[in-house]
Formats: C-alpha cells, sequence, structure tokens
C-alpha cells in the first residue's frame, strides 16, 4: 500500500476553525510554502520574519491605499482621506503628521494618572468577587474611557459608541464578509460623532477632537488649510476603532497568558519591573492584530514566484512574531524574560502603529492593577468567548477565577 503524501497547509483569515489556534496552520506555512496562494479567496501570504517585515516596510510595491483588510481591498472600496491606516505617500505622511503631533510618548505618559484612576475604579467594584469577566469589567471599558477622554466624548455616549464598533468588526460566518461591514470609521462616523464635532467647533476645548478641528497644515499638494469635516471624522473613527478594539484585545490576552503561567504571574506580582517586558512579550507571543493586508502596486518576486501586479498579499505579523528563524527554539514559548528587540504587533515601516504607546501604557497599568488587588488567577475558558473578526484576534468574554 502507497502511502498518500500530506495535505497541503490551508491559510483561511475567515476560517473560525483555524482562527481558534492559526499558529500551526502559520508555522506549516513558514516551513512548508512561505510563499502561500489561496484560490478561494485569491491572495497570497507571507508569514516568515524576514518577508513581513521586509513587506511592511515596502510601501512602494505593497500599498495600503486601497485598504489593509482583505475584504476591503477586494471590494476596490474608495478610502476617505484621513485614514492613514489606508493611505500611501505622500498624502500619508500629512495626515499621519498631524496624529504623531497628539500621540508622542511624552503624551501619553502624561495621562498615566487618568488611565490608573480608570483602572482602579473598575477593579476595585469587583472586591469579594470569585470570578469575572475580565473583558468586560476592564479590557473593554479602560480603552473607551481612555481615548474617549482623549477626544473629549462623553462617558455617557461611550458604550454606545463602542457597541457600533464591535458591531462593525464581528464575523457572522466563517466566510469573507460584505465590506461596507467592515467601514467602522466611514458610515458610522457621521452618526457617532457628526454632533460632536458641531459643537467643538462652537466650543473648543483641550482635547484631541478640537485640536484636529482647528490644527493648520499644508497638505501634499502645497495648500495650507484646515481639515474637512469628512476628514475629521475619519480621523476620529479611526482613533476610536484601533483605539479601542487592540487594547482590549492585549489586556485579555496578557490575562489569559498569565492564567496560564502562574509561575511567571507570581514573578511579575512580586517585581512590578517585570511589567513592560511581560506587556512586549504578550504583544509578540499572540499579536491582537495578527494579518495584514496590501495591494500589490508592481510584480514583485517572493521565494522563485513571482506575484503578479493588482493581487492581494497578506503578510502575517502573528506568523512573523513566532518564526524560530528570528526567535530560536523557543519562539512558541511565552516567556516574559525573552529579550526582545521589536516585534511586528504594531506594524513596520510607516505604518507603525501611532498608538503604540498608548497601548502600551493602558496595558502596562491594567496588569499592574490587577496584579495588586489579585494576585493569583486561574481562566475558565468554558465560561469564555473568543472575538471572531478578519482584523484583530483574541477575546470577547474571558473569565478569571481569582483566589
Amino acid at each position: 500500500m502507497t502511502a498518500s503524501a500530506p495535505a497541503a497547509p490551508y491559510y483561511d483569515p475567515y476560517d473560525f476553525e483555524i482562527d481558534r489556534d492559526p499558529h500551526s496552520v502559520w508555522k506549516r506555512l513558514r516551513d512548508e510554502c512561505p510563499l502561500y496562494y489561496n484560490e478561494k479567496h485569491d491572495f497570497w501570504a507571507l508569514s516568515r520574519w524576514d518577508d513581513v517585515e521586509a513587506g511592511l516596510k515596502d510601501h512602494s510595491r505593497l500599498v495600503s491605499g486601497r485598504g489593509t483588510v482583505l475584504e476591503l481591498l477586494k471590494a476596490e472600496v474608495e478610502m476617505p482621506p484621513g485614514m492613514i491606516l489606508f493611505d500611501d505617500p505622500p498624502r500619508h505622511a500629512v495626515y499621519r503628521s498631524l496624529l504623531a503631533r497628539v500621540f508622542t510618548p511624552k503624551q501619553m505618559n502624561a495621562i498615566e494618572p487618568q488611565v490608573r484612576r480608570f483602572c482602579a475604579d473598575a477593579l476595585d467594584a469587583l472586591e469579594g468577587a470569585e470570578s469575572f469577566d475580565v473583558i468586560e469589567s476592564l479590557g473593554a471599558p479602560m480603552p473607551m474611557r481612555v481615548i474617549g477622554m482623549l477626544l473629549g466624548i462623553p462617558e455617557s455616549d461611550q458604550q454606545a459608541i463602542r457597541d457600533q464598533i464591535d458591531s462593525g468588526l464581528r464575523l457572522d460566518s466563517g466566510e469573507m464578509p460584505e465590506a461596507d461591514t467592515e467601514v467602522v470609521a466611514t458610515a458610522a462616523a457621521e452618526g457617532s460623532y457628526g454632533e460632536y464635532i458641531d459643537w467643538r467647533m462652537e466650543n473648543p476645548s483641550d482635547d484631541v477632537m478640537t485640536q484636529l478641528i482647528h490644527t493648520e497644515f499644508e497638505d501634499h499638494t502645497g495648500v495650507v488649510r484646515r481639515l474637512s469635516r469628512e476628514e475629521i471624522l475619519s480621523y476620529i473613527g479611526l482613533l476610536s476603532g484601533a483605539g479601542n478594539e487592540t487594547t482590549t484585545k492585549l489586556i485579555g490576552w496578557t490575562m489569559l497568558m498569565l492564567g496560564l503561567n502562574p509561575d511567571q504571574r507570581r514573578e511579575v506580582a512580586a517585581d512590578p519591573s517585570l511589567i513592560p517586558s511581560t506587556i512586549e512579550e504578550s504583544l509578540r507571543y499572540e499579536a491582537p492584530s495578527p494579518v495584514q493586508a496590501r495591494y500589490v502596486n508592481e510584480d514583485v518576486e517572493f521565494h522563485g514566484t513571482t506575484v503578479p501586479e493588482g493581487s492581494a498579499i497578506l503578510l502575517l505579523n502573528g506568523s512573523a512574531n513566532r518564526d524560530h528563524r528570528k526567535w530560536g527554539d523557543t519562539a512558541d514559548n511565552f516567556d516574559i524574560h525573552r529579550d526582545i528587540d521589536h516585534h511586528l504587533s504594531f506594524g513596520y515601516g510607516i505604518h507603525f502603529c501611532l498608538g503604540a504607546a498608548l497601548a502600551r501604557l493602558e496595558g502596562r497599568v491594567a496588569l499592574d492593577e490587577m496584579l495588586k488587588r489579585f494576585g493569583d488567577w486561574t481562566v475558565d475558558l468554558d465560561r469564555s468567548e473568543r472575538t471572531h473578526t478578519s482584523t484583530v484576534r483574541g477575546w470577547d468574554k474571558l473569565t478569571l477565577v481569582v483566589g
């Protein structure tokens, strides 16, 4: 009897089963077909560290202006101005510079007292609880409180906005969704933020929204002007979406990994100086946004194969973060003592996440305040639920049993 050849690896970013644990599939891609082609959805994918890192920097051939989410790219949706995630030079540099003035590490660290107060209030309310959903109690509301504070959105309206963001991201099935369900920052933005912009135009305050409304800049055509209403809506929608979901997922993954690795959790609890490295390892180990799409702007060759102009290609940064070619034989181990020069969870190159400093701050403070109150916890996976989206990966519900 002749043994049949093993089936080729199959990767589908919309498949719920694969999404539950994509790392085994990604490892096969790295080892067996570092340039992968999916016929069903007509996309290519890169999975190794060197390829993904180089691809994230190659903004001339692998462009973002047609969308960095696969279904948007495939639907040929026209990207609105101000969506810096979906933009290319030279316009990208101009739009990015406006936010870069606000989201500096120094300015983000200056808001730590407010972030810490949000965390403390959320966790103090759990005193005496034997178990709780850390996403519902901390991971979801705290990032919305922070970004709402920065933008100047009233606390009473923040939950409704977050619910709208969630519904726009969530997949109902394991198939590619209609593209318009993903444009959180455009169709939904007018209803969510239009009234706040109108109010702030007449009533300026010390918040990011006011800065965006009144800042003058020279655009990529050389015209000195202020942002249009559409551009401001795009900016604010982008900040609300990106500033919420990825940080929520970071907090969830961190609490999960420390629940599964109690020895390391006890180390961090005994030595809070390990908290920043723990957050970096959590980001490396489980990237909150593990898949980035690009449009191939001209023929490009990978591993001896030409990917033709007009193709869609996925840069699997979540896979690259576990590539043993970069991280050695312990790549699949969670290790708070790992020496990390950089990972790819915030992207790389000109699209490196502007909110990285804020996300790190929120993750660090959330873990610190958690460990002050709950030194020990386990994870009840039977009472936990995963998120299913095409852009972020993590938990909708994560039940911790404390004691």
